[in-house]
């Protein structure tokens, strides 16, 4: 057993925290991306809105994701996406992830997901077939990681849904924010 300071793996988080039925889960999506489809009638408008869902749980899970896992501050956008990868894909939907793919500056990357449970039950029709149906999960990871001062773009490089062999996400660093404090301590 770790000591009570130790970050924590991915595993023993998802070991710990209470879950919804990963059915009822995959069926809620499915009819939110319906309804939004229903409402917004563009499929390009789903994929923004579904980003931007995405995006708003992003800032707000960053808090239980820093709290739960006991990690700590990570020292490069490499580390930050390893954790992202095996820890926070874990412990969220619990699935493993691999980051692959590395550009030369160490800025860009792919995170390619072992398995997706948003899709269980899952075939996009004919109509649908420009929609990104886990765009939330892009929108996630860009809200989180731009609560820890990384302005990131994540695009969908591959998705089984459209006839792919993976599920894979690329994500680039844009720039990393430097942190601004409300006060300075030496006045």
């Amino acid at each position: 057993m770790a000591p009570p300071g130790a970050p924590r793996s991915g595993d023993a988080i998802f070991a710990s925290v209470e879950r919804v039925n990963a059915e009822l889960f995959t069926l809620t999506y499915g009819a939110i991306v319906r309804q939004l489809l229903t409402d917004l009638e563009e499929v390009e408008e789903v994929n923004k809105q579904l980003d931007q869902m995405g995006y708003n749980i992003g800032i707000r899970l960053v808090d239980e994701f820093l709290a739960k896992s006991n990690v700590t501050r990570c020292v490069d956008f490499r580390e930050t996406a390893e954790v992202i990868a095996k820890v926070g894909f874990k412990m969220f939907l619990g699935v493993s992830a691999s980051v692959t793919n590395w550009d030369a500056d160490g800025t860009c990357c792919s995170i390619i997901l072992e398995d997706n449970p948003l899709v269980d039950f899952v075939e996009l029709p004919d109509t649908c077939q420009g929609l990104y149906y886990c765009n939330i999960l892009s929108g996630v990871i860009r809200g989180a990681l731009e609560m820890v001062s990384m302005k990131t773009e994540v695009t969908w490089a591959r998705d089984m849904l459209r006839g792919d062999d993976a599920f894979e996400l690329q994500v680039k660093l844009l720039k990393q924010v430097p942190e601004e404090y409300p006060y300075k301590d030496d006045e």
